[in-house]
């Protein structure tokens, strides 16, 4: 998780913070659920989004 929060708050939390909780709240989701798992490359997945490499993986295991 530390990785998470150490990307979210280098790559996309903005510099002056957020204006209220509903702001951080819903770009957060965004960045975690549309961001980090569907596009941004991970180099541990072979620089695949974590999303894509459990699809791969569970093709290749039969368990999809």
């Amino acid at each position: 998780m530390e990785r998470v929060f150490r990307s979210f708050k280098s790559e996309w939390m903005p510099k002056q913070g957020y204006r209220d909780l509903h702001e951080a709240t819903r770009d957060i989701g965004r960045y975690l659920m549309s961001y980090y798992n569907r596009q941004r490359p991970h180099s541990y997945n072979a620089g695949l989004p974590p999303e894509l490499a459990e699809k791969r993986l569970n093709k290749l295991s039969g368990n999809s």
